[in-house]
């Protein structure tokens, strides 16, 4: 994914959250996701270089990096 795609992307996402280097943005409009093609709920990025995520609910991930970061497309069972 280059820059122009991933900007293009969160501007069509709603920011959700910011926290302990994670953002988090909700796919309201049903984009689908680069990797599976099918729409993602949520786009999770990663910036640092290690994370923690709690889950509260099982998803399946799509994952794909842009310039070190890491990009979970998470899709809802």
């Amino acid at each position: 994914m280059n820059d122009e795609e991933l900007d293009e992307l969160r501007s069509s996402l709603t920011p959700h959250e910011s926290s302990g280097g994670v953002t988090t943005y909700r796919n309201t409009v049903a984009i689908a996701c680069p990797a599976c093609e099918k729409p993602f709920d949520d786009l999770v990025v990663c910036e640092d270089d290690y994370n923690s995520l709690e889950l509260s609910m099982m998803l399946d991930l799509c994952v794909t990096q842009h310039d070190g970061d890491v990009l979970l497309f998470t899709h809802k069972q």
